[in-house]
């Protein structure tokens, strides 16, 4: 019970990263309200999650619509105690290639998304105090050609929560705020980019991208979740603004 009774949400929680860190919440005693865009799965996932988890469709570039769901989050549970910015895309396209509409939804989503969850969930948190987990990503450290929006975005979360984790110390509100930086991992996100690709350009970028990893494997969604669930539970009570790496050995 290692977050019984915290009141957590997870923005992009109706699969993958996000779907696996909600259900290491859950099963360490929290209550999770999962947020998405896509409602269908969503539903479905938090019904299959039990009691203690509830779903709401939310676009999270929409300041309304993360005000609106931690307040659901409060109103149904009745306080907010971690929030895990983990709604993200990706799109596998260089920069000689890339349109300015695909580079500004990507940094809309993955980046200014986490500046409005940590907006809000602050406003909501001072007094009592909190942990906002910022899901990031080592190609926020690295540079990968076919990547260059996403490149900008995570670098972005990276060095933002910085700053955000560095002014709520300082103004003694007792919040936390930390990136979980992953590696490749096996899940929709990974998979549907590299479906994007001709067959055998997928198959060339992955088995250079596993060449590139030390342990020589993906991540499992469990392993980045286990993560997620240290920075939101109190045994990270001395760590904020920080990095946590979780990717078999890649920036090493």
């Amino acid at each position: 019970m290692r977050v019984k009774d915290k009141v957590c949400v997870v923005s992009g929680g109706a699969r993958g990263l996000g779907l696996a860190a909600a259900e290491a919440l859950l099963a360490e005693g929290a209550k999770v309200l999962i947020t998405d865009v896509d409602a269908g799965v969503g539903e479905a996932e938090a019904a299959r999650l039990g009691s203690n988890a509830m779903f709401r469709r939310h676009d999270v570039t929409d300041a309304g619509q993360w005000n609106a769901s931690l307040d659901a989050a409060v109103d149904k549970w009745g306080r907010l105690d971690v929030v895990v910015n983990n709604a993200g895309i990706a799109d596998l396209v260089d920069i000689e290639n890339i349109t300015a509409q695909v580079w500004q939804r990507t940094l809309d989503i993955n980046l200014s998304g986490v500046m409005l969850g940590t907006q809000t969930a602050i406003a909501r948190m001072k007094g009592r105090g909190g942990s906002i987990v910022n899901i990031a990503s080592i190609e926020g450290m690295l540079g990968e050609a076919a990547l260059p929006a996403y490149n900008a975005a995570k670098g972005g979360v990276r060095i933002f929560t910085r700053s955000a984790a560095i002014h709520c110390a300082r103004s003694g509100y007792n919040i936390r705020i930390n990136n979980v930086c992953p590696g490749f991992a096996e899940t929709q996100m990974v998979s549907g980019a590299l479906a994007t690709l001709a067959p055998e350009q997928a198959q060339a970028f992955a088995e250079k991208t596993l060449a590139r990893i030390p342990m020589g494997r993906f991540a499992r969604p469990s392993e980045i979740a286990a993560a997620v669930l240290f920075l939101a539970s109190d045994e990270s009570s001395y760590v904020t603004g920080s990095d946590l790496v979780v990717d078999g050995g890649m920036t090493a």
